[in-house]
């Protein structure tokens, strides 16, 4: 049981949802990234799962390491939401490359609707929102948002050790995830959206895979153990800034800020083969 504490502190590390110290201490450097951006070369590790983030509109991969899927997020207990900023996932509609990002805190994809907003879903008078150590929200910016689900019959609550229980310790993982683009004026409430089943239904059909535990603790050559069933919605929405400024304040989850991101996984022996 202590190993398996230790390890989903691991995960909650992995997948972003850390604070404080510990958080600042994963997320000081952009892992597999030279600073200006470019890929650096690093040889890949061996033995590991399938690894996640990936580009979903590729569905090549060759890891031949298999589990069970998840069971449907319906039939699963949400145990956990928080969002990175920037999309960590690659897709046609979220594909620009946003660089650095705030003080060498991740990079990921920006949504290409981002630069087509217009002048009122831009305008913006005050601060951003849900600020921290790396940075703070403004209209424009993109998220991701990960509903984490858990075989655990478990209420949730902050970070994954959440998804886990005395008598649950070793639990199936899915994380249904969309990409919003922020807007000033318009967009979707965040408040409403607070469950797999109140996700927009017009972002595409979802990529499901095999894949692991994210953020940019890890890289090509230092991979996640951990299995989990990804559900990605291949396009991106528009989410009302103000309203999750709101829910940045004061949510069940305890989060208050945006997760830095893993860098892209593109070696064809660390990604499992889409269906």
């Amino acid at each position: 049981m202590t190993r398996l504490r230790e390890s989903y502190a691991g995960l909650v590390l992995a997948i972003g949802l850390a604070s404080g110290s510990a958080f600042a201490s994963e997320h000081a450097s952009e892992h597999g990234h030279d600073m200006h951006g470019h890929e650096a070369a690093m040889p890949a590790c061996t033995g590991f799962g399938p690894q996640t983030p990936r580009d979903i509109d590729s569905k090549g991969g060759e890891n031949k390491v298999t589990f069970k899927m998840a069971p449907a997020a319906s039939e699963m207990h949400l145990c956990n939401i928080h969002f990175h900023e920037n999309a960590e996932h690659k897709a046609k509609d979220f594909s620009i490359f946003a660089g650095e990002g705030h003080e060498g805190y991740g990079s990921g994809y920006q949504c290409n609707i981002s630069k087509k907003l217009s002048k009122a879903e831009l305008a913006w008078s005050g601060e951003g929102v849900c600020k921290s150590a790396h940075g703070d929200l403004v209209p424009g910016d993109t998220i991701e948002v990960h509903y984490v689900h858990t075989t655990c019959d478990v209420p949730g609550g902050k970070g994954l050790g959440s998804c886990v229980s005395e008598k649950c310790a070793n639990p199936e993982l899915r994380v249904e995830t969309q990409v919003y683009t922020l807007v000033a004026e318009g967009g979707l409430d965040f408040n409403q959206i607070q469950s797999a089943a109140s996700l927009p239904t017009n972002t595409g059909k979802p990529v499901e895979f095999m894949g692991s535990t994210t953020g940019p603790k890890y890289n090509e050559s230092a991979c996640s153990e951990y299995q989990v069933t990804w559900s990605v919605r291949p396009q991106c929405a528009k989410l009302n800034i103000k309203s999750v400024g709101e829910w940045c304040k004061g949510n069940k989850y305890e989060e208050d800020h945006a997760h830095g991101v893993r860098q892209l996984v593109k070696t064809p022996a660390l990604l499992s083969e889409i269906k």
